[in-house]
Formats: C-alpha cells, sequence, structure tokens
C-alpha cells in the first residue's frame, strides 16, 4: 500500500539550514520563529547582536552572528560564519534593508549609495557566497528575497527614490539569478510584501492617523497586513513545496499592486 499522503511534509525544513538576514526584529525576527518551527536550524544575523542573541536563546535551534550589511566585506564574512558554525547552508532569506525618505531632489548620491549597498548589494553578495557553496556542495538550495511593493510600483506620496531602485534591482536580480542558477540546483525567489508593521513603518503607517487612512483608502482589503499573513508565502518560497518555482515573485499586498 503506498503511503498515505501528506501534503504538509513539503512545507518541513527538517534537517536544513537558514540563515535570516535582519532577524533582531520586525518581520525578520517572525520569520526567524517561523521556520525555526518548520524544523530549520537557524543562522539569524543582524546589526543588534544582544537582539538575536535573545531570539536565539527562544528558538529550538539557532545560532546567532551579528553583523553590518553596509560594511565592505559582511556579507562574504557572514556567509563564511555560517557554513563554519553549521557545516553548510541550505535556505537564504534576504530581508536586512533600510529606508529613510527623502525627496529625490534632496537626496544625496552618497544617501542613495547607501540605501542601494544595503538593499541591493549586500543581497547579492551573500547570494553569490552562499550560492556557491550550495551547488560546489551539491546539495543545492533556496534564496528568497524580501522585496517590496517598491519592486513593481512607484508609491509617490512616500519619497523613496533609493529604495524603489533598490527593490526594483533585487527583485530583477532574483530572475537573473533564478535564471543562471536552475540546473545547478539553487532556487531564486522573492517574497514582496504591502505594508506592513515595521520599525520602517509602524510610526508612520500604523500610528499615524493620515499614514493609516491613506494606507487604507489605497489598498483594496481596506487595510494593512498583519505579520502572520507572510507566513505561509514565506514557508512555502523556503521549503520543497515551491520545488518548480524559480525567478518568481510572490505579492502579499492586500491587493494594492493590483489597482
Amino acid at each position: 500500500m503506498p503511503d498515505a499522503l501528506d501534503p504538509l511534509q513539503s512545507f518541513r525544513l527538517d534537517g536544513r539550514v537558514v540563515l535570516v538576514t535582519g532577524a533582531s526584529a520586525g518581520l525578520g525576527a517572525r520569520f526567524a520563529r517561523v521556520l525555526d518551527a518548520a524544523g530549520a536550524t537557524m543562522v539569524l544575523a543582524a546589526r543588534r547582536g544582544e537582539m538575536i542573541e535573545a531570539l536565539a536563546a527562544e528558538l529550538r535551534d539557532a545560532h546567532a552572528i551579528a553583523c553590518d550589511l553596509a560594511e565592505p566585506g559582511a556579507a562574504a564574512a557572514l556567509a563564511a560564519a555560517t557554513i563554519e558554525r553549521t557545516g553548510q547552508v541550505d535556505v537564504v532569506v534576504n530581508n536586512a534593508g533600510t529606508s529613510d525618505p527623502t525627496k529625490a531632489l534632496a537626496e544625496t548620491t552618497e544617501h542613495f549609495t547607501r540605501t542601494l549597498t544595503v538593499n541591493l548589494i549586500a543581497p547579492f553578495e551573500l547570494a553569490r557566497e552562499c550560492g556557491r557553496s550550495m551547488i560546489e556542495s551539491g546539495r543545492g538550495g533556496v534564496i528568497v528575497n524580501v522585496a517590496s511593493i517598491w519592486s513593481l510600483v512607484g508609491v509617490g506620496m512616500i519619497p523613496e527614490a533609493g529604495y524603489a531602485a533598490s527593490k526594483g534591482g533585487l527583485l530583477n536580480l532574483t530572475r537573473e539569478l533564478g535564471a543562471q542558477w536552475a540546473r545547478k540546483g539553487v532556487r531564486v525567489n522573492a517574497l514582496c510584501p504591502g505594508w506592513f508593521p515595521t520599525d520602517m513603518t509602524q510610526s508612520s503607517m500604523f500610528d499615524d492617523d493620515a499614514g493609516r487612512s491613506w494606507m487604507h483608502s489605497r489598498t483594496p482589503m481596506g487595510r494593512g497586513g498583519n505579520a502572520h499573513e507572510l507566513d505561509g508565502a514565506l514557508l512555502f518560497l523556503c521549503s520543497d513545496a515551491s520545488s518548480f518555482m524559480t525567478g518568481q515573485a510572490v505579492v502579499v499586498d492586500g491587493g494594492w499592486t493590483s489597482v
């Protein structure tokens, strides 16, 4: 008799090492908890070392590595440290990012460049180093780039030229790496959230009456997202449940980009 069908088994991450950047708070910390609950060995990376140490202590099997991805060489050092501690890396969630709304006419080249460094260059470097290990080991792996609705549309009301450019670039980088590595066993996809409460959005979009009203009026579902509403999409992309999928974007935005 064949084994009983278990459609949830493909969402499990037992025996896999998952690296999450920007894991100290907000969506990154939520992602770490979700993937830990799915059975993964977690590696948590962020600038705020004490916060990821505290989170690692809460999880079933986790390591904390403090790093600043704005610094030269930080991404390569993080990949090396992950492999040194755990022996492998199977999934990378490029979640770390920076946002500092600035009108384009006032945005300096230095400000624009720093945004691209954290939001686009560091994810590329980390994907490159971890992807190399995944390919050379023969194990293959998964890279999930946390992009944004700014990857797909402009917003305008919130002046973010550097952020928009970085997230648009991250989405097309996802497509390119997905195409390059598809036959090497490494899948690369993007998760594009709409408005969710984070350190960058809480005060301006969720706690502020005007920001909340604007967000609700523009979103077809009439609200912002709750943190748990990214769990399913994240787990789908990180696991074998999406095994025939690469170079794609999964958008979770309450319909924002549909109108």
